[in-house]
C-alpha cells in the first residue's frame, strides 16, 4: 500500500508540472479571451486546488488500472496513459462541445494537454512498476516539474504567453 500511495503522488506531482505548463504557458491565451465558458481569472485562480485533485484522482486511476493490465515500463506506461487520456478528455469534450459555450480551440487544447498528461504520468507509473520506486525516478520527475516551471516562466518573460494579473 505505501509502494502504491508513492506511485500515485509521484505520477500526480509529474502531471501537475505539465499541467503548470500547458495552461499557464502553451494554452494561456485562450483563457484572456472573454468567453460565458470560463470563470474570471480570479476564481479560476482560487479553484486551482480542485483541479489539481482532479489529476491525483486520474493518477490513482493510472496506479489502479496499469497493474490489472499487466502493464510496465515507461514506453508501454506511456501509450496507454496517452490512449486513455485521449478517449477520457475527448468523451468529455466532446460532451461539452454539445451543451455549453466551450471556445473549439480551448477544447481541443483540453484533450491535447491532457492525453499528455496522462501519458506523462503513465510512463512514471509504468517506470515505477518495472523498477520500483527509487531516487533516481523521483528525481527525474522533480526535474522535469522544474523544467517545466522554468519554461513557463521563459514563455512569460518572452511575452509568448501572457501572465495573467490577478487583482
Amino acid at each position: 500500500m505505501k509502494h502504491r500511495i508513492g506511485v500515485i503522488l509521484l505520477v500526480w506531482l509529474g502531471m501537475v508540472g505539465i499541467d503548470f505548463l500547458l495552461h499557464a504557458g502553451l494554452l494561456a491565451r485562450l483563457y484572456l479571451q472573454a468567453s460565458p465558458f470560463l470563470l474570471p481569472p480570479l476564481d479560476s485562480f482560487r479553484l486551482i486546488p480542485l483541479g489539481y485533485l482532479a489529476f491525483l484522482l486520474l493518477a490513482a486511476l493510472l496506479a489502479w488500472l496499469m497493474p490489472l493490465a499487466g502493464i510496465t515500463g515507461a514506453r508501454a506506461g506511456f501509450w496507454f496513459g496517452l490512449k486513455l487520456g485521449g478517449l477520457a478528455w475527448g468523451a468529455l469534450v466532446l460532451g461539452l462541445v454539445s451543451i455549453s459555450t466551450v471556445p473549439l480551440p480551448l477544447a481541443v487544447g483540453w484533450v491535447v494537454g491532457q492525453a499528455l498528461e496522462l501519458g506523462v504520468g503513465g510512463a512514471i507509473a509504468g517506470r515505477a512498476l518495472e523498477a520500483g520506486m527509487n531516487r533516481g525516478l523521483t528525481l527525474r520527475v522533480v526535474v522535469g516539474v522544474l523544467v517545466c516551471v522554468v519554461l513557463t516562466i521563459v514563455l512569460q518573460s518572452l511575452g509568448l504567453a501572457p501572465a495573467v494579473q490577478i487583482n
